[in-house]
């Protein structure tokens, strides 16, 4: 099965479906069909070696559990709204079940394609705004796993300056930042935490350009952090590329970007990543549909459930062992109610 890659595949489809459903007397709901499952990704697309690439981990184990081969389409730059729900619909008029939008800005796109699919199950990641009864919101508590990169950074920094660079300036950003603050803080008040944000919405370049990122980190680097942590994307690439330069630390996000093989030559300097457990998320809705009894309503993935984590991989990470440690109590102190996050700065 070919794999759709632009939006104007989906887009042109749509359009052709219009006019043939229109002659042969059809309905916009009908499908052709159950085909597994479909995602359509976030700013970034597939290769970002973090969000984006973690969602496809999930669809690519329950294609090989499933014996189907799935789909995934691109974003394109700049695409409205209506762009994201002609997408969803086609996918959905093909016959994929669960139909999974990666990333917030699905939220709107979403609800309008479920509303005219009831049938088919919805999956969004990283927003609870969507409501319906056949739509599945998979949240993350992103504090709770930044405060563990706070606690960490604040433990590895010989400078005690360390940095934070956001990809673009939404509440979901906000999150990480303001755990990771909090982490910081709370482990030692005389560290100086320098946060940038690459950009403010609704320009999305943040999530997608690496040379911003790379021109924060340098920024930041200049003024002595020691250790950076980004949630910033395809462009926290070049976050980790600038640390990597200079010899310093840096702290990745969504998938652990110390194994990721184009990350490779950088990988020495990968201190740990705040992981979200996407690939589970969604591999757990797909099954759900598979097996009959579809998930509904809002799923969240916390430190307790394991949804959130900081990656072990780097062998230097394991050898500090104050910091992890560290690392260690704080993440019991969250799960027994001791210490509340924050969810902004």
């Amino acid at each position: 099965m070919r794999r759709v890659t632009k939006i104007a595949a989906a887009v042109t489809a749509t359009a052709a479906l219009a006019l043939t459903t229109a002659a042969c007397g059809g309905t916009s709901t009908e499908s052709s069909g159950d085909k597994g499952a479909a995602i359509a990704y976030d700013v970034g697309g597939r290769g970002d070696q973090s969000f984006n690439d973690a969602a496809y981990a999930g669809l690519q184990k329950a294609e090989k559990e499933f014996g189907w081969e799935g789909e995934d389409v691109e974003p394109s730059d700049g695409e409205s709204d209506a762009d994201k729900a002609a997408r969803l619909k086609e996918l959905a008029r093909q016959g994929y079940n669960p139909v999974i939008g990666v990333g917030f800005a699905y939220a709107g796109p979403i609800a309008e394609a479920a509303e005219e699919y009831p049938d088919t199950t919805f999956g969004l990641i990283d927003d609870e705004q969507a409501k319906g009864d056949n739509i599945v919101n998979m949240v993350f508590s992103e504090e709770q796993g930044s405060y563990l990169a706070g606690v960490a950074a604040a433990h590895a920094t010989e400078t005690d300056v360390v940095g934070f660079v956001g990809g673009v300036e939404v509440p979901l950003i906000k999150k990480f930042e303001a755990g990771f603050v909090q982490g910081v803080k709370d482990t030692d008040p005389d560290i100086t935490i320098k946060s940038q944000y690459l950009t403010q919405p609704p320009n999305m370049n943040g999530f997608s350009k690496p040379d911003l990122g790379k021109e924060a980190a340098r920024g930041q680097l200049d003024a002595k952090a020691d250790v950076i942590y980004h949630a910033a994307g395809l462009a926290g690439q070049g976050v980790i590329e600038a640390a990597a330069d200079r010899g310093e630390w840096v702290i990745g996000v969504d998938s652990d970007q110390y194994a990721q093989k184009t990350l490779a030559p950088y990988k020495d300097s990968i201190l740990t990543s705040m992981t979200k457990d996407v690939p589970d998320a969604v591999y757990e809705l797909i099954k759900s549909v598979e097996d009959g009894a579809p998930q509904s309503g809002v799923v969240r993935y916390n430190l307790e459930t394991d949804g959130v984590a900081l990656s072990e991989s780097n062998p230097a990470y394991k050898e500090m062992s104050d910091l992890t440690a560290a690392v260690a109590k704080a993440k019991e102190d969250i799960i027994a109610g001791r210490i509340t996050v924050n969810t902004t700065p």
